[in-house]
């Protein structure tokens, strides 16, 4: 099948014969953090090196969300359905309020700045997990070169306390992350420090303990050839589709290549979307695609 390469009969299961893959839009720079807004029918997509926030909506297209957006980088929805985005330039993360003002939720730990938050996800229970490599700060293209005050972390951050505390410090370059469908796993990229001929690069599965705090075991989960794991997301099976050098990865639970999609442009971030979350939005460089699946994004607990 063109576009396609099967390397079991459940991933040849998850594809639509007939469902293509398709161009939404073009033009960017490098898009990331693709977030579905079901209750605006939209998909909300950062052009980091452009300082922008874009909204994209079937039939209209793409245009300017928000601008500047701080070099914003992944975002998600809490549980109240408000915007958590993480921002390179404040070197924080931000919330948009129901009447759009922003609010900066964190921006420091132990008393020094984070370095430049990447990704982030919201737990059911309302607590925001979220990855602070150096990435943003190393260089002026994607938000503007500063000092690091300390090491590359996973954080979880409680909004109502303010408390917020390391849960992963043995990480080069955390990246994307994602929760099993019943969180008890924790998934995390691991993308290296790119100054090093040779970084760390795989996904690394990590145990949820039962107080819903804190992590175990952290082990390699899978290694993505070609390229690395950006960002990811899981869908109600429990499989990992993961952003790759040549297009999108589905890798099962257990650890197990199913299959690719192939894409023109090297992908960065993915995201379900789509009145039944069965529609995979792709950020691959300079270009926004989408492919239709026999498949829908996990729902948290």
């Amino acid at each position: 099948m063109d576009g396609f390469e099967s390397h079991s009969s459940r991933f040849a299961h998850y594809i639509l014969g007939n469902a293509a893959l398709e161009t939404l839009a073009i033009g960017f720079r490098w898009i990331e953090g693709p977030v579905w807004m079901g209750d605006a029918n939209c998909l909300l997509f950062q052009d980091i090196p452009n300082d922008r926030t874009m909204r994209w909506i079937e039939g209209q297209g793409a245009s300017v969300y928000r601008a500047p957006s701080y070099y914003a980088n992944g975002q998600t929805r809490d549980r109240q359905g408000r915007l958590i985005a993480c921002s390179h330039r404040k070197r924080c993360l931000f919330r948009t309020e129901y009447d759009g003002r922003l609010t900066k939720l964190v921006d420091r730990h132990a008393g020094k700045r984070l370095n430049s938050p990447n990704d982030v996800v919201v737990k059911s229970d309302g607590s925001i997990w979220f990855t602070d490599p150096l990435y943003g700060i190393s260089n002026d293209y994607e938000g503007g070169r500063q000092t690091s005050e300390q090491p590359p972390a996973v954080y979880r951050f409680d909004p109502q306390s303010g408390e917020i505390n390391v849960v992963a410090d043995d990480f080069d370059g955390p990246n994307g992350l994602a929760f099993s469908p019943d969180e008890r796993r924790l998934y995390i990229a691991e993308t290296g420090d790119q100054n090093q001929q040779s970084p760390r690069q795989y996904i690394r599965a990590f145990d949820v303990q039962a107080d819903g705090r804190t992590l175990s075991g952290g082990d390699i989960f899978h290694k993505i050839e070609p390229g690395y794991c950006d960002g990811m997301r899981v869908d109600e099976d429990g499989n990992i589709w993961s952003s790759a050098a040549d297009g999108i990865h589905c890798i099962s639970p257990s650890g197990e290549l199913l299959g690719r999609i192939f894409v023109p442009h090297v992908v960065a971030n993915l995201t379900f979307g789509g009145p039944a979350k069965n529609r995979l939005f792709i950020g691959a460089s300079t270009t926004l695609y989408s492919i239709f699946l026999n498949r829908r994004g996990a729902q948290t607990p």
